[in-house]
């Protein structure tokens, strides 16, 4: 998800920089290398995270086992009338008898985003909603390993795909393009659930996904949820360290069977978490509560 469990103007600064490496200067007699290149690139916390994911064949391996998992499990889901994939508080009416769905978010969960994300780091940049809206327009995402199949999988067996992300609705176009491209169903311009979705007797707050997943609940049976952040699948009421575990205590039982969690090092709610949600502090004041967070050995 870009975040999209916040807001893009949450995520202004989520590709923080640090202070950049001193570089010695070239030798007049000599002509810049590469390494001097490189080395003139501010460091970037971002770095290995994206690396991991466009690399690793760790990552492709993890993408590739949740979405196998998750097509065995399937047949289950359909055969059994009252599975439902949607928290109570977040159902509004019964679910058995209406048409199955699994409800998908896009970025980092279906569509692979790490090339803007690379570009960010190369540049020296951070997430702004100008570039972000360009790299979606190009709708050169590639697919995350594994959701094709699964997606297939599904469709072949009358599933709908609901694809509820936090992409601006002005975005819907090229964003449906993109998700045809890469082979994966596209029902009809109704399963975009993007930011901004009007929901009929529901507030919703930033780019909160409750309204929208009640508004699925409405016409599909939802058997289940895929995600790369704890907010795709539930309300999270305190993003504080101790809000998200007390989440996971409640709901863990639900990964694995009705929620499908994705990888995803490079950006996500977890992050704001460790400084009071405040983008406001300055890069060092932050990245001085991300250090104080980790757990160092003695």
């Amino acid at each position: 998800m870009r975040p999209h469990l916040l807001a893009a103007s949450l995520l202004a600064c989520s590709l923080a920089l640090v202070a950049c490496k001193r570089v010695e200067p070239v030798p007049s007699q000599a002509s810049p290398t590469a390494a001097d290149s490189a080395e003139a690139v501010p460091a970037d916390d971002n770095l290995n995270a994206v690396l991991w994911v466009q690399t690793s064949a760790e990552y492709r391996m993890l993408t590739t086992q949740t979405f196998k998992a998750a097509a065995d499990h399937l047949d289950k889901a359909l055969a059994e009338p009252n599975w439902d994939a949607l928290v109570p508080a977040e159902r509004e009416n019964p679910g058995a008898g209406l048409r199955p769905a699994v409800i998908v978010d896009i970025d980092e969960t279906v569509l692979d985003n790490s090339p803007y994300q690379a570009r960010l780091v190369r540049d020296g940049e951070s997430y702004d909603e100008v570039s972000w809206a360009a790299w979606v327009a190009e709708k050169k995402a590639k697919p995350v390993p594994g959701v094709v199949d699964f997606a297939r999988a599904a469709a072949d067996k009358g599933v709908t795909l609901l694809y509820l992300s936090n992409r601006a609705q002005h975005l819907q176009e090229a964003t449906l393009a993109n998700l045809r491209e890469v082979g994966l169903p596209v029902a009809d311009d109704s399963v975009f659930l993007g930011l901004g979705t009007h929901v009929e007797g529901c507030e919703q707050h930033g780019s909160e996904k409750k309204c929208r997943r009640r508004l699925a609940g409405r016409e599909y049976r939802v058997l289940m949820q895929f995600g790369d952040q704890l907010g795709d699948f539930v309300e999270v009421v305190s993003n504080t360290p101790e809000g998200r575990a007390a989440l996971l205590e409640e709901y863990g039982d639900w990964f694995g069977e009705r929620w499908w969690m994705l990888p995803n090092p490079t950006y996500g709610s977890w992050e704001p978490a460790t400084f009071n949600n405040d983008w406001s502090q300055p890069l060092e004041v932050r990245r001085a509560a991300k250090r104080a967070a980790l757990d160092v050995a003695p």
